[in-house]
């Protein structure tokens, strides 16, 4: 192939994956409680913890401030740490402070009962192309203990022409900086699943679709809270 035309392919793949959108690479900054409880038995402790992201979506430690509604229901201490008191509900409060001064909360209504119940973790969302290739489809990511499962529904599409797309799971889907890369895409019309070891369900609010080779975004998806 002469070199013109190789240059000149080259070209259109890379204009092929840009999207009509204008890419910020900011995101609000968020605090999130990261918990899967509903109940808390009486007697019984539970460690919350909370994620702060600054505004390039990348995770950042901060002293986490607690409180609750009701003491005398769960009361908690400056860790995180909650202990059921009495029959009840009260609210968990999570609070930080930016290095911008900026106050942050995040809350989660909790009961406590006779017994402990914990919920079962899942998100939702769907993907939507950022480009003039074709990639949608639904998607559900569940946590059974320490393995994170990314299904993806039938109604999966993607344009097998799309040259070298990755997925990754990330805070920021306008980059693949502080993103965890889940692998290569090889699977572009239906259902299929993704597992990984070592990733909690609340770390990541994003799917972000990426043509790697080109360092160029085709798609993304959020999670749902």
């Amino acid at each position: 192939m002469r070199p013109i035309l190789l240059l000149m392919l080259l070209a259109a793949l890379v204009q092929s994956c840009i999207g009509d959108d204008i890419i910020q690479d900011t995101v609000t900054e968020e605090l999130r409680i990261t918990s899967t409880i509903d109940t808390l038995a009486v007697n019984d402790t539970y460690q919350f913890e909370g994620r702060y992201t600054n505004n390039i979506g990348q995770t950042q430690a901060l002293p986490v401030f607690w409180s609750t509604t009701d003491a005398s229901i769960l009361s908690i201490d400056d860790n995180g740490l909650a202990t059921g008191i009495a029959t009840g509900a009260a609210t968990v409060y999570a609070e930080v402070v930016t290095p911008e001064q900026l106050t942050l909360r995040d809350s989660v209504l909790v009961a406590v009962g006779t017994e402990t119940v914990t919920t079962i973790s899942e998100r939702t969302g769907v993907i939507r192309t950022t480009s003039s290739y074709v990639l949608e489809g639904d998607f559900i990511v569940t946590q059974e203990g320490d393995e994170l499962i990314i299904e993806v529904a039938d109604n999966y599409r993607a344009s097998a022409s799309l040259p070298g797309l990755y997925l990754y799971l990330t805070n920021n889907p306008n980059t693949t900086n502080n993103a965890f890369e889940v692998g290569k895409v090889d699977v572009f019309n239906g259902g299929h699943t993704y597992r990984i070891n070592g990733i909690n369900i609340s770390e990541y609010d994003y799917l972000l679709y990426y043509c790697k080779p080109f360092s160029v975004k085709v798609g993304d998806g959020q999670l749902s809270e």
